[in-house]
């Protein structure tokens, strides 16, 4: 069971993303390169990187950033005014060739004011400049699909978690499919079901999140009626056997559930700085590869949910995202909210008790979303 502790913005980023609009040059840059093939696309970012415009593009982020329509766009979007970005596609185009798309930068646009930018895109040094060069990022161009479980029952404050979820989702461009106060048999079949879509589109996919918010114990999930699901058997749905849909794809699981009874009073401080190789030619994956799960607490202890405002966890990852948009790799992303969260103090029945997040990753690139 999860416990409740006791203890903002411009009107567009309130909206928190819904009705969040493109500023007009990233529209017009992202306009052009959906027309691009994915292969195009590639050589789009080799030309760009010898392009005579200055400032230029740094390569890593290029690999980082641009290997989709969209985070080129928004890549060149920050880099370059409307002038420059205009020569910027004039040059690549001509040597991509795509002449068919250059009328709509040869001559250019009347000017339009630039919106205030309401996400701040502020850049972890891990996101650009200290990335290992061989570990690539996932390719999230495919269709990136979620599944949003809550239990509302018995839960105040759990609304908000659903709604602060659907909007980050939505975002994040996920197309989510929500289960609400389920059953053990409804939400099985449910999860199944999107399961097994995932696997009629296999090609189509670019990665998997699924979040389940409910109450909950060491290994288990609640539905509506205290009924346990293993998250074991909700994992295996869709490891490399079951879902090969999602071989060598991102399966993100977020789950906001207590993992037992024990609570976590904290520590008083005085303030000072403290595979194998059997030579078959056959490739082979491990069944289980390409997760990452993140619980709200330690294992065996209790989560923590505010009758008012929602869940700790989510509403830390509402506020780190407010902050920062989505220009951290997934597992910094999480970091800076269980900073968020470690800090902050909460009380429980007139004491004071701490929490924080736990990761478990079997990750082999990084994802940004």
């Amino acid at each position: 069971m999860e416990e409740n502790p006791g203890s903002g913005q411009d009107s567009e980023w309130n909206s928190w993303g819904t009705s969040l609009k493109l500023l007009p040059l990233r529209a017009r840059l992202q306009e052009t390169l959906n027309q691009l093939s994915p292969q195009e696309l590639r050589d789009f970012r080799t030309i760009l990187k010898n392009v005579d415009v200055k400032p230029r593009v740094k390569e890593l982020r290029l690999e980082l950033e641009g290997s989709n329509a969209w985070g080129m766009a928004q890549l060149l979007a920050k880099y370059y005014d409307s002038q420059a970005a205009g020569r910027v596609m004039v040059q690549v185009l001509q040597q991509l060739p795509r002449a068919d798309l250059l009328p709509r930068w040869q001559s250019a646009p009347p000017a339009v004011p630039e919106a205030r930018q309401v996400i701040p895109r502020k850049m972890a040094k891990r996101s650009c400049d200290c990335v290992e060069d061989e570990l690539e990022r996932y390719d999230l161009s495919g269709k990136r699909k979620a599944f949003l479980m809550c239990v509302l029952k018995n839960r105040p404050g759990a609304q908000h978690d659903v709604q602060m979820m659907k909007k980050w989702l939505d975002y994040c461009r996920f197309e989510f499919e929500s289960c609400i106060d389920p059953n053990k048999k409804e939400f099985l079949e449910k999860m199944r079901s999107f399961r097994d879509e995932l696997n009629k589109i296999k090609d189509g996919i670019g990665c998997c999140l699924v979040t389940l918010m409910s109450h909950g114990e060491e290994g288990f999930i609640k539905m509506n009626n205290g009924e346990n699901v293993s998250l074991e058997d909700i994992f295996e749905m869709f490891n490399n056997k079951n879902c090969p849909a999602l071989q060598e794809k991102p399966k993100i699981f977020i789950i906001q559930a207590c993992r037992g009874e024990k609570r976590d009073f904290g520590v008083e401080t005085d303030d000072e700085p403290m595979d194998s190789d059997d030579g078959s030619e056959k490739r082979r994956l491990p069944t289980f590869s390409d997760y990452f799960i993140i619980y709200p607490t330690q294992a065996a202890h209790v989560a923590l949910r505010h009758p008012d405002t929602g869940s700790v966890m989510i509403t830390a990852m509402y506020d780190v995202f407010q902050e920062y948009g989505n220009k951290w790799h997934i597992a910094d992303f999480f970091t800076k909210v269980n900073n968020r969260v470690v800090h902050r103090e909460f009380n429980l029945r007139k004491e004071p008790v701490k929490v924080t997040l736990v990761m478990e990753s079997t990750l082999t690139k990084f994802v940004y979303f």
